[in-house]
C-alpha cells in the first residue's frame, strides 16, 4: 500500500480543457478529507459524495486526515467531475492496481451517494485534451461514452459505477472499449427532417436567401406577419453546405461545455439553428455568468442565428453583437478567467416594416404614424445594419400560392448543389488567405482584387451610391453580394446586372418602406 496516489483527470476551459493531476495523500489524525488546488463549491462536496460513495461501494475509507490537492493549483476547479477521480485516488491507497493502470489514464465522472457514475458537461473537450496529453484510454461515465468515442486514437470506457471502474483498473474487469463506426454515424446524424420545398410562393425571397448562403451573407428579412419568414429561415441550415467532421467535432464541443448533450443526441452533425427570444440578456447571447460559458453566439456556430422581430431586441443587447459579427469571437473577462468562444455564424434576423405590421400591405391598413414607424426603425442602429449584407422583402402569399399541389420550387438539394460549387468557387479563389473562406468576410484589400467593375458597373454603383446616400461600409457589402451573384454563375467578371440585383437587397437603405 502506498500512502501517495495520483489520478490524472481534465478541467474545463472555456470550450477547450486542461489535464489536470490528483494527488491523494493519507496522513495522520483524524479522518478527514481536505481538497486544496483552487477548487468551487462543487468540488469542495465532492468530499462528503466521494466518502459516502466509497462506503457504500465496501471500499476501505482512509484512517486519517486525506489531503486532495489538484494541480495545477492556480487553475479554478469548477463541476463535479473530479468526484470518480478522486474516489478512485483514495481507494488506489488500500487496493493494488494494475500496474501502470493510472499513469495510462484519464478519469472523470460524478459519483452518487450509492456509487453510481453520473454524466458530466464537455465531455469531448475533456477526451480531447486526453489523447493530445498522450494519454492510453479515458473513463467516462456511461451515459457520455458515445459522444467520447467519437474521438479516433484512443480508448473510451463506459463506466456505470465505482466499482466497475476499480475493477477495470485492477484487470479484472470485462468493460470492452467503446467503438462507434464513426463515417456511418455521421451519415446517420446528417438528415434533415424538413426541406426548402416546404415553403410555397416567395419565389424571390428563396432566391435572395440562396444568395446569402452561398457568399455567407448574413440577411434581413421585412415583411408583415404570418408571410413564412420564421418558416424559411428554420430551413436555411438545409441548403448550406454539409458540416465536415471537423466542423462538427467543433460544433458538439460548445454544446457539451453547455450541458445541451445527452446520451439521446450526443453528436451534432447537421448545422446548429439558435433563435433567442427578443428578451434575452447581453450574457445570455454573449455568454458569461460568474462562471463564462457558451452563449446563443457560440451554440451557432457553424449555423444560423435567427433574430426574430429584431427591433423587440434591446438596443443595448443588438450593439454587442457588431464585434463578433467582425471577429467571429468573442472574448468574455470574469473574475474565473478570460474566456474566448468562436462565434462564426450567419446572421438572419426578420422584422415587420413597421409597428403593426402591415405597411405596404395591399389588403391590410397600416394604422402606424410615421412618427412611430421612425422611432421602431431607430431601434436598428446604423452600424449594425450596415453588417447585414441583404434587406430581403417578404410579400404576403396569396391564396392560390398556398393551395397549389404544383410543384413549390427547388428542393434543398437542388439548391445546396448551387450553393456547393459557388463555395468552391470561393474556396479555390482564397486558397492563399487562411482567414477568408467565403465572399462575406473579404477584406477590403481583397474586395478591391476580385470585385473589380467594368466603367458601365462603376458609373452605375456611383449613381445607386450618390441618389441612395449609400455608407461606405454597403458599398463593400454590394460589392461582396456582386461577386456572389457572378460565382453563381460561374462568371470572373461582375456584371451590371449582379450590381443591379445587389442594390435591390438594401432596400433599408433605400428607404421603400417609408
Amino acid at each position: 500500500m502506498s500512502s501517495l496516489t495520483r489520478v490524472h483527470s481534465g478541467a474545463l476551459h472555456g470550450v477547450d480543457a486542461l489535464s489536470i493531476e490528483i494527488e491523494v495523500n493519507e496522513g495522520d489524525g483524524d479522518p478527514s478529507i481536505v481538497i486544496v488546488g483552487l477548487p468551487d463549491v462543487a468540488v469542495k462536496e465532492s468530499r462528503d459524495r466521494v466518502w459516502t460513495a466509497i462506503g457504500n461501494a465496501a471500499y476501505r475509507k482512509p484512517k486519517g486526515r486525506t489531503t486532495i490537492n489538484l494541480a495545477p493549483a492556480d487553475v479554478r476547479k469548477e463541476g463535479p467531475s473530479f468526484d470518480l477521480p478522486i474516489a478512485v485516488g483514495i481507494i488506489a491507497l488500500s487496493e493494488d492496481l494494475k500496474d501502470g493502470a493510472l499513469e495510462q489514464c484519464s478519469i472523470v465522472g460524478e459519483l452518487a451517494l450509492d456509487g453510481r457514475v453520473r454524466p458530466v458537461k464537455g465531455i469531448l473537450s475533456l477526451t480531447l485534451e486526453a489523447k493530445a496529453a498522450g494519454y492510453k484510454a479515458i473513463l467516462v461515465p456511461a451515459e457520455n461514452a458515445r459522444e467520447a468515442s467519437l474521438v479516433a486514437g484512443i480508448y473510451v470506457y463506459a463506466i456505470p459505477d465505482l466499482q466497475a471502474a476499480i475493477h477495470l483498473l485492477k484487470g479484472e474487469g470485462n468493460i470492452a472499449p467503446e467503438k462507434i463506426d464513426r463515417k456511418d454515424f455521421f451519415k446517420q446524424q446528417s438528415r434533415y427532417d424538413i426541406d426548402f420545398s416546404d415553403v410555397k410562393g416567395q419565389i424571390h425571397v428563396k432566391r435572395a436567401l440562396e444568395v446569402a448562403v452561398a457568399g455567407g451573407h448574413n440577411a434581413l428579412m421585412i415583411g408583415p406577419p404570418g408571410t413564412g419568414k420564421s418558416m424559411l429561415a428554420k430551413r436555411l441550415a438545409t441548403i448550406m453546405p454539409p458540416m465536415t467532421e471537423n466542423e462538427a467535432i467543433e460544433t458538439t464541443k460548445i454544446h457539451s461545455v453547455a450541458g445541451l448533450i445527452d446520451s439521446r443526441h450526443s453528436f451534432i452533425a447537421t448545422r446548429p439553428f439558435r433563435s433567442p427570444h427578443h428578451t434575452i440578456s447581453d450574457a445570455g447571447l454573449l455568454g458569461g455568468t460568474s462562471h463564462p460559458s457558451p452563449g446563443e453566439v457560440s451554440l451557432a456556430q457553424n449555423g444560423i442565428l435567427f433574430l426574430d422581430e429584431l427591433p423587440e431586441f434591446r438596443r443595448s443587447t443588438l450593439e454587442v453583437l457588431r464585434q463578433p459579427l467582425e471577429d467571429g469571437q468573442v472574448t468574455i473577462s470574469r473574475a474565473a478567467g478570460t474566456f474566448t468562444f468562436p462565434c462564426e455564424f450567419m446572421m438572419i434576423a426578420a422584422m415587420n416594416p413597421c409597428p403593426c405590421g402591415y405597411l405596404g400591405d395591399p389588403k391590410k391598413q397600416c394604422r402606424c404614424s410615421s412618427g412611430q414607424i421612425e422611432k421602431y426603425r431607430q431601434r436598428i442602429s446604423g452600424p449594425l445594419l450596415d453588417r447585414i449584407d441583404l434587406h430581403v422583402e417578404v410579400p404576403t402569399v396569396d391564396y392560390k400560392q398556398l393551395s397549389s399541389t404544383d410543384d413549390s420550387g427547388d428542393s434543398s438539394a437542388t439548391i445546396r448543389s448551387r450553393v456547393e460549387k459557388c463555395r468552391h468557387i470561393q474556396q479555390q479563389r482564397f486558397a492563399g488567405h487562411s482567414a477568408v473562406t467565403t465572399n462575406s468576410v473579404m477584406p477590403s484589400k481583397l474586395v478591391r482584387e476580385y470585385c473589380q467593375l467594368e466603367p458601365e458597373s462603376h458609373a452605375l454603383l456611383e449613381q445607386a451610391m450618390n441618389e441612395l446616400n449609400f455608407s461606405a461600409r454597403a458599398h463593400d457589402r454590394i460589392l461582396k453580394v456582386s461577386r456572389t451573384l457572378a460565382d453563381l454563375e460561374a462568371v470572373e467578371q461582375i456584371q451590371p446586372q449582379h450590381l443591379l440585383e445587389a442594390i435591390q437587397y438594401r432596400s433599408l437603405d433605400r428607404n421603400l418602406w417609408a
